[in-house]
């Protein structure tokens, strides 16, 4: 496909002052590429839990989120110019893209786990991200999406991933699950962790309704997270012994701390959650006399997991459809958070306007 004529402005969502809210911007500058980067135009983009926190202007964002930034890192788009030095991907192509951008020379980096780098910049945090009508990423990150994936899927494969990650590092199949918080990553780690042949899930959470999802999606039997007896009647489901992997997705301390209890001597943890602050943990009987193995899951695996997404996706067995309650305008973006707050939306997805 030919190149295009590249506008010298595009529309955009900016964090524009130290406080709650972000800004309209309809001619923010349009990024510039180097010779190993392609310019993206977006078209669908996914209000992420992070963007929550940056948009309510939390402890943690004023911390982290320099001021005047793109925000936003879930995204599908067009291939829509590249750098000279690109070779791999080709005008026109649709993409999504892995927003956690290495280093590059780090061992971590050059061992096959650019996932956790110590330099990493994220996208949408460290530098500018999707929430606008184009984005700048190395071509190294960029992920051409098959075209049998339509769009508000492709925007989410950034917390799909997560979610692939989280259950695939566990080694789920044949075994029973816990699964404590079913939000979005854990109602997908939910449906992931039923296709790819968990035995007996169970899900805790305090939402009614994400539980009633976590049903339809493959649990085998959901408990209210403020009942103090779930622990037990977990534990009587499975011979009285535990579940024998824990996917901890609910970053709360108390279900933390329930979910290591609840599990079975030599079992596997794996912690997506993050707790707000740090959390108080009986370390010996949780898992040093459990023999317990605890891994800890940040981001996705580069590229190991994307083609993980891929695959479950084309597959035919993993149906999100659900998980998408809705799809907006990109200006209309303050009903899209105001859903979230609410409780009203799982996962909201965003149309970028443009002539793409």
């Amino acid at each position: 496909m030919p190149a295009v004529a590249i506008p010298k402005s595009m529309v955009a969502l900016k964090k524009t002052a130290a406080a709650p809210g972000l800004t309209w911007r309809p001619e923010a500058p349009t990024p510039t590429i180097g010779p190993h980067d392609v310019l993206v135009a977006v078209t669908h983009a996914g209000i992420c839990g992070t963007d929550r926190h940056i948009y309510e202007w939390d402890a943690w964002s004023a911390s982290r989120i320099p001021v005047g930034i793109t925000i936003g890192h879930e995204f599908v788009g067009r291939v829509a110019a590249v750098g000279e030095a690109v070779s791999k991907v080709d005008i026109g192509v649709r993409v999504s893209g892995e927003g956690h951008i290495g280093c590059g020379v780090c061992e971590p980096c050059r061992t096959g786990n650019g996932h956790i780098c110590e330099k990493v910049d994220i996208i949408g945090i460290d530098r500018d991200g999707c929430f606008g009508g184009y984005i700048a990423m190395p071509e190294d990150n960029i992920w051409p999406v098959h075209d049998a994936i339509p769009d508000h899927i492709a925007a989410i494969h950034d917390p799909l991933g997560n979610a692939m990650h989280t259950v695939m590092s566990a080694g789920v199949s044949g075994r029973s699950v816990l699964i404590t918080g079913v939000g979005i990553i854990g109602l997908m780690a939910v449906a992931i962790a039923r296709s790819a042949g968990a035995g007996q899930i169970f899900a805790v959470d305090v939402d009614e309704k994400r539980l009633a999802l976590a049903r339809k999606f493959g649990a085998d039997a959901t408990y209210q997270a403020t009942d103090p007896d779930w622990p037990k009647l977990v534990r009587q489901e499975t011979h009285n012994q535990g579940p024998q992997v824990l996917l901890e997705m609910s970053g709360n301390p108390t279900a933390i701390r329930q979910g290591f209890q609840t599990l079975r001597n030599g079992g596997t943890v794996a912690m997506l959650g993050l707790p707000s602050k740090p959390v108080e943990f009986d370390l010996p009987n949780a898992i040093i006399f459990k023999g317990a193995t605890v891994l800890g899951i940040n981001g996705r695996r580069m590229y190991e997991t994307w083609y993980q997404v891929e695959g479950f996706l084309l597959s035919g067995r993993l149906h999100l459809d659900e998980i998408v309650t809705h799809q907006i305008d990109l200006m209309d973006f303050e009903r899209g958070f105001r859903l979230m707050q609410a409780g009203e939306a799982i996962k909201v997805v965003m149309r970028v306007p443009g002539d793409k």
